[in-house]
């Protein structure tokens, strides 16, 4: 089985290190879910990964040959990132029929009947210019390049801002029958966690430029815990155990707990205990707003 490697990968900016000591492994024929703060460094690492920017120390590699301005390797990888707005220029200016002509030359394995199928699906008016749609429309047309281009890797940079919760569940049903059919491997990052928790095979998250955790997102979410309770109630009963985000309120505690293979809570103290979803988990580990 092939794998997408990051051995000790670092990207620095005007002396800032955006990217500390990367060090991730992406089997073949999986759907990772990449979340992350904004700044974290998501599309930095994406970017990277597809050879659209130099790492500043370390190395990608793909089934052992490294990615950087390494064609073979490059034609397998597909990073479909947001499409800017502001522009009325250069590739901006061109029609959608003609931007995935464009798309089409970049990619070997394009498929043009799955993107005019798309291009229906999603009622987008092939000669509308690119700088002319909205948010959500040039949301589907990154969907469609991800999607037709076929590449082994398929990198979806926020596929879903803009877009309709019809839309997005429209995405996920075509995520998952492509998925299905061809066992490619899929990374998307987004913000809107929950509705894609049950899609994330395995979970990556990021936070401050660093892998913070990468795990299966059900054995992750089986051992997350919310603990509630008088504060020392929920002291005694989370003691010796992975503790993060706890909150005082008056003299009540909340904490989230993720428990090691074996462990449980401690004895039978009067608290709350409750299952997490992948975003509270999110919010608890990396603190602040989604």
């Amino acid at each position: 089985m092939g794998s997408l490697k990051c051995e000790n990968v670092k990207k620095t900016y005007n002396k800032k290190e955006v990217l500390k000591d990367i060090n991730l492994n992406l089997e073949q024929g999986k759907i990772y879910g990449l979340i992350g703060r904004n700044g974290a460094g998501k599309t930095t690492l994406l970017s990277i990964m597809s050879s659209q920017n130099p790492q500043s120390g370390g190395s990608v590699t793909l089934d052992g040959e490294k990615v950087w301005e390494n064609q073979k390797v490059i034609d397998k990888i597909c990073f479909s990132r947001e499409i800017s707005q502001m522009s009325g220029f250069g590739q901006n200016s061109l029609k959608i029929k003609d931007y995935l002509k464009a798309a089409a030359i970049f990619y070997p394995k394009w498929n043009k009947e799955m993107a005019d199928e798309l291009v229906a699906k999603f009622e987008l008016n092939p000669k509308k210019k690119i700088c002319k749609l909205s948010k959500g429309m040039l949301s589907m047309v990154t969907i469609i390049i991800a999607l037709a281009s076929e590449a082994e890797y398929t990198f979806l940079d926020e596929p879903v801002a803009g877009l309709d919760v019809v839309a997005r569940d429209q995405f996920y049903k075509l995520l998952l029958r492509e998925y299905t059919k061809s066992g490619r491997t899929f990374v998307i990052s987004t913000h809107i966690i929950e509705e894609a928790a049950e899609v994330f095979e395995e979970v990556i998250m990021l936070n401050q430029g660093k892998i913070l955790l990468k795990e299966n997102t059900q054995e992750l979410l089986e051992r997350a815990y919310h603990v509630s309770g008088k504060a020392e109630d929920v002291e005694a009963a989370t003691a010796g155990l992975e503790v993060y985000h706890k909150e005082m309120i008056g003299r009540s505690m909340g904490a989230t707990v993720l428990l090691k293979e074996g462990e449980s809570l401690n004895g039978q103290y009067p608290v709350s205990v409750q299952k997490m979803t992948l975003e509270k988990l999110f919010v608890a580990l990396c603190g602040g707003e989604v």
